[in-house]
């Protein structure tokens, strides 16, 4: 959640932090870019590390990185600081990200942890929508500093709490050389297809909802919305996440995961071509025919990412972190490039946005056909063994 909040708590203020910095609009949008890049680059580093020395002293660094670089963004004198502090943040902010995907795959199996996620996830979901709503009361009341400051105090609870927890990776087998074993490890992870497939479904899903979220704030100031109203409109989209995700998890408790998935996709790629369509034959003056196809959109994500979360993760037992810091940065590495590619072009717009979120379906398509591809290869294999 704390990645969520750093990414979604500061987005209604991003007109007044142009404001304050005298800056453009590309470079505001670059700090949430920035954000996804540290977000992406931490995770190679935390998963192997959380591997070999453990969850608990690997999560209070980076909770402490978290929390020294939301101070620097609280006091940033100009846009330049502002960017180094978000890439800081991103990169302590991920540790958590990165470590309780491992713990779920430490302690549960099959069906167990695919419903574990499908719990988990909808429950973070409720940053997007309760994050822009605090963020833009503070902004409101305080100015848009003061979310900063609320994320060094959540970021300092974080770390209290996280002394509390038991230890969930097995330290005691034997560690070779870690340069040995990250090329041990890498090695098996990427030459799955279904590590690989599940990973590039996750990407897109997530870049087509990274590239609204950097878009989403300057196209409603461009149809005159307050940063109040901006904030407002992040809440359908996560009650649909939240839908989505408990819906899942009813589902998997009576159909397999392989006979639940196509139809989910089927949804996020109709999501994705209808908000193109909108948006090359008409000109919205109200988000409205934009956020209901995305909140569907929502639906599809948070029944989604449960699923192939899980599918990607759960062969690599002995490297659980390494494996979900992999998936995390190739993951966050596309949604870096949807955000960037909506900050660079943001003057022209919805189009830029819905161009990107669907050129998401491509890559989405391609990673089905690698799950379906792997499942036949195991029903094979398993019928010959």
């Amino acid at each position: 959640m704390l990645g969520y909040l750093a990414t979604d708590m500061y987005l209604p203020a991003f007109e007044s932090m142009r404001s304050d910095f005298d800056t453009s609009q590309s470079l505001i949008g670059l700090s949430l870019s920035i954000f996804l890049l540290g977000m992406a680059l931490g995770q190679l580093i935390y998963g192997p590390l959380s591997d070999r020395i453990g969850r608990i002293k690997v999560l209070m660094g980076g909770m402490l990185l978290f929390s020294i670089a939301s101070i620097g963004c609280t006091f940033a004198p100009n846009i330049e600081i502002m960017l180094i502090s978000r890439l800081a943040q991103a990169l302590g902010a991920c540790s958590a990200t990165v470590i309780w995907q491992a713990v779920v795959v430490d302690r549960y199996e099959g069906k167990v942890s695919e419903r574990v996620f499908a719990t988990i996830m909808p429950l973070v979901a409720l940053s997007p929508a309760l994050a822009p709503l605090a963020g833009a009361m503070l902004e409101g009341h305080f100015g848009w500093r003061s979310i900063f400051v609320a994320l060094v105090a959540f970021g300092a609870v974080m770390s209290v709490m996280t002394l509390k927890e038991p230890e969930s990776a097995n330290l005691d087998k034997k560690q070779e050389k870690i340069t040995v074993q990250l090329r041990h490890d890498y090695k098996q992870i990427l030459s799955s297809k279904k590590f690989i497939g599940n990973m590039m479904i996750f990407a897109a899903c997530s870049a087509a909802f990274f590239a609204y979220l950097t878009g989403s704030p300057f196209v409603m100031s461009a149809m005159g919305y307050s940063g109040a109203d901006i904030g407002l409109s992040y809440a359908p989209q996560t009650v649909a996440f939240i839908i989505g995700g408990y819906g899942c998890r009813t589902l998997l408790a009576k159909y397999d995961s392989q006979r639940i998935l196509p139809w989910i996709l089927k949804l996020f790629l109709t999501s994705v071509t209808v908000m193109f369509l909108i948006s090359m034959n008409t000109e919205p003056k109200t988000i409205w025919p934009i956020l209901v196809p995305f909140c569907l959109l929502a639906v599809a994500n948070g029944a989604i990412y449960p699923i192939i979360i899980s599918k990607a993760l759960e062969d690599f037992k002995s490297c659980s972190a390494t494996a979900a810091g992999l998936l995390n940065f190739l993951q966050t590495m596309v949604c870096f490039a949807a955000s960037g590619i909506v900050s660079a072009f943001a003057a022209h717009g919805l189009m830029t946005v819905t161009i990107a979120m669907f050129s998401t379906g491509f890559i989405a398509l391609i990673g089905y056909s690698l799950v379906v591809k792997a499942h036949r290869q195991s029903i094979e294999h398993a019928q010959t063994a």
